[in-house]
Formats: structure tokens, C-alpha cells, sequence
């Protein structure tokens, strides 16, 4: 079994190991894979794994030995899913090991639009404090969560343990979803429609995959519904997100600010949200954190025998056409 991981150091830099995968068969490990090196790189693999390496039908048709890729990650869009499904190739993701670490990673962002702890850190180092002729002062205006309405547009897992932890701040939780899933059975929120989350909502918070429905779907008429004191957060996908309509949003003051771990391109050459000291954005880290990369490390391993063992798991299938 030749198994090759096309894209393997943002999952693995080094503190982890791929003993698990090497237990199955002929193991290769590329850092990451250039475009015009991805069918060479390819070809012979019964076992493909990618994080972001694209793997589209015109690949696939030149991979005739394959038989299996694994998504090192939940979001499966960088997969032809259903070239792959057409020519009799396996496709898999690993669906819930960011759980914990994606959500906890939202108040981290909700938290710094809030308080602002790194201006005022940056602030006090640059001797503004010691200057300072009273005992305290702010930077920016410091708003207290409890009370205020927490907005989750997508609600899997990431997004009822977002609407966990916001109401044990204190914060009343709506949420927008197609379905509601049937674990959601007490968990805090009421349900209604993305024109109410939007328009009611101090903190919006995007958890949904990227489709054709979702993409840019935070846009100059869905910003227009929102509170100008609001907050947005995006750490699901950044093309959900028409990135110059929320710009002008963030440069007019229609929107107060905005956090983001994902952008439309990665890693960006340009973006006109760069630059803008209301709109923080990190590089897309909120899923790694070391047990949640461990996490991954293991379930893709496990996805890969339960393959070999005739019984698949974490299947994704071609989404139906409208």
C-alpha cells in the first residue's frame, strides 16, 4: 500500500509522528506540494492525504491507481468530491477533532474585539502607562459580553459548543441553520432566520461550510441588516465573506469590527482588510492547537485502516444538485 501525504507540515512540524500511518504501508511525507507537482507527486499512490493541496477532476483523471483520499481536515471543498466519487475513489474527512479548540479560539477573538488586551499591552510596553497622569486608562471602548446577543450562522459541533460557551458568559444565543441537528437538544438557543440572527445580534459568529449557497453570503446587503455596534468572527471558511464589502463596512463605521482566522485566499498577496485596525485577523490557527492536531493525526490514521479494513467511516459524499 503506497501512501503519500501531499501536504503534511502544518498538521505535523514535528511534534507529532506518523508511526500510525507508516504501521499501513509505504509512507511518503511532503511538507507541501506545488501545483505543477501534484499529479507527479500523485501518481502510483493507492492513498492520497491533503489538508489544502487541491484535488480536482482534472487531477483525478490522471491518477488511475487511486483508490482513497483523506482530508486532513473537516472542510472538504479542496476535493473534486464528485470526480471522485465518479471514477470509484474513496473520500474522507475527520469531522469533529477541532471541537474543543475552534470554539475555544472564537472567544479568543470575541474576547480581543471586546477588551482589546493587545493594544493595551502594546500600549503599557510603550511606556504610555508610566506617562500616564491617572491610575488607569483605555485605548479603546471595553464591552462587557454578559447581555448581549451571541449570532451562530452554521450550528454542527463547533457551532453548539460556540453557543456553550457564550451563554456561560452570560450572552442570549441565537442561531441560524438549514437543520437542526438532533444533538442539539439542550443546548442554549433559540433558532430562527438569518435576517433575525443578523439583525439582532452583537456578535456574529460564521460556522458554516463553504457551498455555493455560503459562499460570500456576508455580503454589503447582509452587513447592511447588521447593528453598526457589532462584531463579526469567521473562523469556518473565508469565502463566505465578500472581503471588499466588509472593508467598506469596517472603513465606514456601518460594522465596529471584525476577527478573522480564514480569508478568501490563503496565504493572502493582497486583501482589502489588510491594514484595517478594526478588523484583526490571524492566520488561520484556530484549529491547531497541538491536541486537536494530535486529534486529526489519529483519526485520519484510523480513517485509513477502517478503509483498508473494508468498513469506511467519515465518508463525505457529492453534495445533490439543486
Amino acid at each position: 500500500m503506497r501512501i503519500v501525504v501531499l501536504d503534511g507540515y502544518t498538521l505535523n512540524p514535528g511534534d507529532l509522528d506518523w508511526s500510525g500511518l507508516e504501521a499501513l504501508g509505504e509512507v511518503t511525507v511532503y511538507d507541501r506540494t506545488p501545483a505543477h507537482l501534484i499529479i507527479e507527486r500523485s501518481l502510483g499512490a493507492d492513498v492520497l492525504l491533503t489538508n489544502k493541496t487541491p484535488l480536482r477532476e482534472e487531477t483525478l483523471t490522471k491518477l488511475p491507481g487511486l483508490r482513497y483520499i483523506g482530508v486532513l481536515a473537516t472542510g472538504y471543498d479542496v476535493v473534486d468530491v464528485k470526480a471522485a466519487d465518479a471514477l470509484g475513489v474513496t473520500v474522507t474527512n475527520v469531522p469533529n477533532y477541532g471541537t474543543a479548540s475552534v470554539a475555544q479560539f472564537v472567544f479568543a477573538l470575541v474576547l480581543e474585539l471586546a477588551n482589546r488586551v493587545g493594544l493595551h499591552n502594546d500600549s503599557v510596553h510603550r511606556g504610555e502607562w508610566s506617562a500616564s497622569p491617572d491610575w488607569c486608562y483605555w485605548r479603546s471602548p471595553l464591552t462587557e459580553l454578559a447581555g448581549k446577543t451571541l449570532g451562530i450562522v452554521g450550528f454542527g459541533r463547533i457551532g453548539m459548543r460556540t453557543a456553550e460557551i457564550g451563554a456561560a458568559f452570560g450572552m442570549k444565543v441565537k442561531a441560524y441553520t438549514p437543520r437542526v441537528p438532533k444533538d442539539a437538544i439542550g443546548v442554549p438557543v433559540q433558532f430562527s432566520s438569518l435576517e433575525d440572527v443578523l439583525r439582532s445580534s452583537d456578535v456574529v459568529s460564521l460556522h458554516c461550510p463553504l457551498t455555493e449557497e455560503t459562499r460570500e453570503m456576508i455580503n454589503k446587503e447582509t452587513l447592511g441588516i447588521m447593528k453598526r455596534t457589532a462584531f463579526l468572527v469567521n473562523t469556518s471558511r473565508g469565502a463566505l465573506i465578500r472581503e471588499a464589502d466588509l472593508a467598506d463596512a469596517l472603513r465606514e463605521g456601518t460594522l465596529a469590527g471584525a476577527a478573522l482566522d480564514v480569508l478568501s485566499k490563503e496565504p493572502p498577496d493582497s486583501s482589502p482588510l489588510l491594514g484595517l485596525p478594526n478588523c484583526i485577523i490571524t492566520p488561520h490557527i484556530a484549529w491547531a492547537s497541538q491536541e486537536a492536531r494530535r486529534r486529526l493525526l489519529d483519526q485520519a490514521v484510523d480513517n485509513v485502516k477502517r478503509y483498508l479494513d473494508g468498513q469506511p467511516v467519515n465518508v463525505v459524499r457529492p453534495r445533490p444538485s439543486n
